[in-house]
């Protein structure tokens, strides 16, 4: 025993222990000393630290009503959080979250870059068109990248595998987890929808939307403000073969889900509406849109635990908003004229600035 502890000592002296040489309780103390890569000190730290992200960080996160904020934080945190998941399980829950948040930093420097296209084509000055263009087509394959990986995390995070024929709904226990799901889906939605707008540089897979429509199936659409029957719509909008016999007109669809949302305090299902109409070309819809979303404004109550996802909804339409107005008169939509498509849609009563309170 005095020999073989000569012994190791003089190999930690040299700088030459192997971890295959610890054996037993006592040596194992010696880990650290040692040099081991296998730490549990690494292990419990990101245990605790997946835990505290489920339990605390992501309804704080949810309930945050700054976009960018919480775009920053999926930046930054997935990062840290995931290279646990060398040492421990990958926390696919809240990292389909953090996923989904780093996508959306992306998508608001695409949509920067796309308006920047639109005033150069505007303006006609070609070079700086081209190189906008350029920019948001790579951007864009960034954003389909971080989606899809969204979609991903959030099928192994309920053990739902999505190309099955007939795959069971996951078990989803509380309301989070349903959220974190159906979110899951709409992001690989997305996904495919900015994979093409790169020019298919992220290989997003297109089999996505039929996996995606049935899925939806699982969630009650009347307790989530109208979201699942409105991926079902978009994806029947994508995949006509994919809608029922005897389903609605995906337009009324997307109409009766807008209606869900701004009465269960969640926007999102009029987000996708107006996604669907400007990508489909039905102008006429899309002005419709845009006037009930910024009516919807006066008494709107929001769903508190859910506020980030009506925020990120409006921001989804405010950038529809400014597309338009950038695309037909240089510029981003006046805040004054939100709701509409040209300032002669509605005559708006000019601004008067309040005296009385300084006299």
């Amino acid at each position: 025993m005095t020999s073989s502890l000569l012994n190791l000592t003089e190999t930690i002296r040299g700088s030459r222990l192997s971890c295959a040489w610890l054996r037993g309780g006592v040596l194992s103390a010696l880990t650290v000393l040692a040099g081991c890569s296998v730490n549990p000190i690494y292990s419990t730290t990101g245990i605790v630290l997946s835990n505290y992200s489920e339990g605390e960080a992501t309804p704080y996160v949810l309930q945050m009503e700054d976009s960018h904020l919480a775009c920053s934080l999926g930046e930054g945190v997935d990062p840290l959080l995931y290279s646990f998941s060398r040492v421990t399980d990958a926390p696919d829950s809240t990292g389909s979250l953090l996923m989904l948040l780093a996508a959306n930093c992306s998508e608001q420097r695409a949509w920067e870059e796309e308006l920047r296209y639109l005033r150069a084509d505007y303006q006609g000055d070609v070079p700086a068109a081209k190189d906008a263009r350029e920019a948001m087509k790579r951007l864009n394959a960034e954003i389909a990248t971080r989606r899809y990986e969204a979609f991903l995390r959030a099928m192994r995070a309920y053990d739902y595998d999505p190309s099955l024929d007939n795959p069971a709904c996951p078990d989803l226990s509380t309301e989070q987890d349903e959220l974190t799901f159906l979110l899951g889906l709409l992001t690989g939605m997305q996904a495919i929808v900015n994979d093409a707008n790169s020019g298919a540089m992220a290989g997003v897979p297109r089999n996505i939307a039929p996996q995606a429509e049935r899925a939806a199936q699982c969630l009650d659409n009347q307790q989530w403000a109208g979201l699942p029957n409105a991926v079902r719509a978009l994806v029947w909008l994508l995949i006509p073969d994919t809608q029922p016999a005897g389903a609605q007109d995906p337009w009324q669809v997307f109409a009766d889900s807008a209606r869900l949302g701004v009465d269960n305090g969640m926007r999102i299902s009029m987000a996708l509406e107006a996604v669907a109409a400007e990508t489909f070309g039905r102008p006429d819809v899309l002005e419709t849109v845009l006037a009930r979303f910024a009516d919807s404004e006066s008494g709107f109550e929001v769903r508190e635990d859910y506020r980030l996802v009506d925020s990120v909804a409006g921001e989804v339409v405010q950038f529809i908003s400014d597309k338009h107005w950038t695309a037909n008169y240089g510029y981003r939509t006046p805040q004054r004229y939100f709701g509409q498509l040209s300032e002669q849609s509605q005559q708006a009563p000019a601004e008067v600035m309040d005296l009385e309170g300084l006299l």
